[in-house]
């Protein structure tokens, strides 16, 4: 099948796309066996090591809870700088300089300083001028860090997306009368949500790895954090991290599922599928609209 954007492979590029597969996954194969030899020869797959996984002591004391911070700080995060980023995002595009100015500085400014000087900062401030208990400070210090800077990044999401529809939308809103922000909310955002939605959820992962950096600096006690401590009780520092990134890619495929069939569904629910007619689909629709006129008269 070909189309404007895409030519079909002819029979040469399909025996190269073919030859290309066929050396990855015998690479791919060549570097998984080499990684298991050198974790053979170190002793890594001894099952005494990989043992404490099966029990559940290993889990309850130490990933689930840790999980469960992970995920509770990362919700917060999310939660708080969704809403937030669509604000600095469709601020940053007002009429009113005094409004687009402020949030641009605001956006840009946190969007340039590392995410985990962020939360070193937010943990200072909170022991140092709120009277925040030090069990509640790394949280709270972790989500503050995750929302100013993911906020950010949100909110550029949210522009580049209402920016990229077709001046057209916007033109025939105001055409028929509306204000900008009656365009803005029922026309131009539901539009531009599904074609944002996969740099959202890129952004939302980003949101669930970076808790880490917080059990790393400032003692949060997430999935990671938790790890180092079930390593050192059981001595099986690689076989923990294998665990601890498995959790992390279930966790994250589970999240990119969703946010695929939210899609899907924001799509099936539009009006339109956004084809482009051609001349012989307009005409056949006028033939039908008129069949329908001239069938409606007679039976009146």
């Amino acid at each position: 099948m070909t189309s404007v954007l895409y030519d079909a492979p002819g029979p040469k590029a399909k025996r190269r796309n073919l030859i290309l597969s066929v050396v990855f996954f015998a690479l791919l194969a060549l570097l998984l066996w080499w990684i298991w030899q050198v974790m053979d020869d170190k002793g890594q797959l001894e099952w005494k090591l990989w043992k404490p996984f099966t029990q559940s002591e290993a889990w309850t004391t130490y990933l689930l809870p840790g999980l469960a911070d992970t995920m509770k700080a990362a919700a917060l995060a999310m939660v708080i700088a969704l809403p937030l980023g669509a604000v600095f995002g469709i601020a940053r595009m007002s009429d009113h300089r005094w409004v687009r100015v402020p949030a641009g500085v605001v956006v840009e400014f946190f969007r340039a300083i590392p995410v985990l000087l962020l939360m070193l900062f937010a943990n200072e401030f909170y022991a140092r001028s709120t009277d925040v208990t030090s069990d509640d400070r790394p949280l709270y210090a972790v989500v503050t860090g995750l929302v100013l800077y993911n906020a950010s990044v949100l909110a550029e999401v949210v522009r580049a997306g209402i920016l990229a529809l077709p001046k057209g939308q916007t033109e025939a809103a105001q055409a028929i009368g509306l204000r900008k922000g009656q365009t803005m909310a029922g026309i131009l955002l539901p539009q531009a949500v599904t074609a944002m939605l996969p740099a959202i959820v890129s952004q939302l992962v980003v949101i669930v790895k970076d808790t880490a950096l917080g059990g790393v600096m400032i003692g949060f006690t997430e999935l990671l954090n938790t790890r180092g401590t079930l390593a050192a009780n059981y001595a099986n520092v690689i076989p923990s991290f294998i665990v601890v990134a498995v959790i992390y890619i279930i966790v994250n495929f589970i999240l990119t599922t969703f946010a695929g069939w939210l899609e899907q569904r924001l799509r099936r629910s539009k009006r339109t599928t956004g084809a482009v007619l051609g001349k012989d689909d307009v005409d056949d629709l006028n033939a039908a609209e008129v069949g329908g006129s001239f069938g409606s008269g007679a039976s009146a």
